[in-house]
């Protein structure tokens, strides 16, 4: 029986039953469904719609509901549309009649609404607590890198010399930005829809506030069609997760790279990464290939439901049936890709040698060169072309850049002391640049940020 008989007659065609029925994916919100009706049962009791009697009679009813649930003992029934559907028919053949009074006031538009807001506001606040899980790894192995440098790219070509420590922290002040952006999403959609209705409402003495209060929200809807129509909070989860993975998708990248013999900056733990089925040699950077290719996935979960959102009137339509799966895989495999990366990273062998020796070709250190000309007095532009030129005729006539630095009347024997292995890292001294004292002073302030982080995502605040 449909939650409609009353107004179709001659039963819903089994076809459209098949098409519409969404319990196989939001049964995950069971828990979010049950806490929702708890603290819809006690708004109904503090507007006189339920007797005491009725109150302990449905909560008790609702427990059993979560203790089957829990245990496997709960039976889904053949024509349960959805898992509102699904707890409604058990609390009422649980509680008999008053079962009936459960959904008073209510619509399944508030309900789903409501439901979908509490399994988003516990989940990014997971993802956020993971991230910063990571960062921790990144911390953790940017001290261990102590003083080893690899190149610095652009373009991946090489640039400049960089402490590795640096390149590590980059990654994890980019990550900071993603838990800012989660923790900015969470504090918009902490507004609980009950009460809303359909779409306007209800001529009963309903208490939305005390329902927001009930269930940790921070307050109410204030617009009945904004509450029961509004996905923003799922189209900006969905970005959060996007721009996550494309970070995540960067690290993957440059784990793939720095793995390969070409480069040999990085040995993978062979307990996070895979074989060849035919070649008995390979050893395969899996999980960093895959955080790049998942990342496409959470591209196109954000990209489904913008075209979904995009041309609805107000206020529900069922094709906001269509958010649920997306937001579902995208936190699915946002957990699972950070924790295979925090594995990853937290036991990668990292070759200090095969970096250095990268690191240590003279051209990287070009722009030092150019930097102690400024320092003599010369022009930039100038000091520019006159470094530019030696390392094209190094490179065109073979000879060491060095000899030809120690023949330039405007460089000679003290600038050659720049082009030895290791001295042009050191001579990052800025804010914030890969030098030694700037990257001390930038671990000291990312402590602090991820300390700051976490307390946040904590205490939601």
């Amino acid at each position: 029986m449909t939650l409609w008989h009353g107004r179709l007659g001659g039963g819903t065609a089994d076809v459209v039953m098949d098409y519409s029925t969404s319990l196989h994916y939001d049964r995950q919100l069971a828990h979010d469904d049950l806490a929702g009706s708890r603290a819809h049962v006690r708004g109904l009791a503090r507007g006189g719609l339920l007797t005491a009697d009725e109150v302990i009679g449905l909560l008790a009813a609702l427990d059993q509901v979560e203790a089957e649930l829990e245990t496997g003992a709960f039976q889904f029934a053949p024509d349960d549309e959805d898992i509102h559907t699904s707890v409604e028919r058990r609390v009422t053949e649980i509680a008999g009649d008053v079962g009936a009074k459960l959904h008073t006031g209510r619509s399944r538009n508030d309900q789903i609404a409501t439901d979908l807001r509490l399994y988003a506001k516990r989940e990014l606040r997971l993802v956020a607590s993971e991230i910063i899980a990571l960062q921790e790894v990144l911390l953790t192995r940017a001290k261990e890198a102590g003083d080893t440098y690899l190149p610095g790219y652009t373009h991946l070509q090489r640039a400049q010399p960089v402490l590795l420590a640096h390149h590590l922290l980059a990654h994890g002040w980019a990550l900071s930005r993603d838990v800012d952006r989660l923790v900015a999403t969470v504090e918009r959609l902490d507004v609980s829809p009950l009460g809303a209705g359909a779409l306007a409402g209800s001529s009963l003495p309903l208490d939305p506030d005390g329902v927001a209060d009930d269930l940790g929200f921070a307050g109410r809807f204030e617009n009945s069609l904004d509450a029961v129509s509004d996905r923003d909070f799922v189209a900006e989860a969905l970005f959060d997760l996007a721009l996550l993975g494309v970070h995540l998708s960067r690290i993957g990248e440059e784990m793939v790279i720095w793995s390969t013999e070409e480069f040999g900056f990085a040995v993978l733990d062979d307990a996070f990464a895979t074989g060849s089925s035919m070649l008995p040699q390979k050893k395969n950077p899996d999980v960093a290939e895959l955080a790049r290719g998942k990342t496409g996935r959470l591209i196109g979960n954000l990209t489904g439901l913008l075209v979904t959102l995009k041309g609805l009137p107000l206020s529900y339509n069922r094709d906001l049936q269509e958010d649920k799966e997306p937001l579902f895989d995208s936190v699915h495999q946002t957990h699972l890709a950070l924790a295979a990366l925090s594995g990853l990273l937290a036991t990668v062998s990292f070759d200090a040698g095969r970096m250095q020796e990268a690191a240590n070709g003279s051209a990287v250190a070009a722009v030092d060169l150019a930097e102690w000309l400024v320092e003599q007095g010369m022009p930039f532009r100038q000091a520019h072309s006159v470094v530019g030129g030696l390392v094209h005729d190094s490179i065109e006539r073979h000879v060491p850049l060095a000899e030809l630095v120690e023949a330039h009347p405007a460089l000679g024997s003290e600038a050659v002391v720049l082009l030895e292995p290791g001295v042009a890292v050191t001579r990052r001294t800025t804010p914030g640049s890969a030098g030694p004292l700037a990257v001390t002073v930038q671990m000291e302030r990312f402590v602090h940020r991820v300390e700051f982080d976490r307390n946040r995502v904590a205490t939601g605040r």
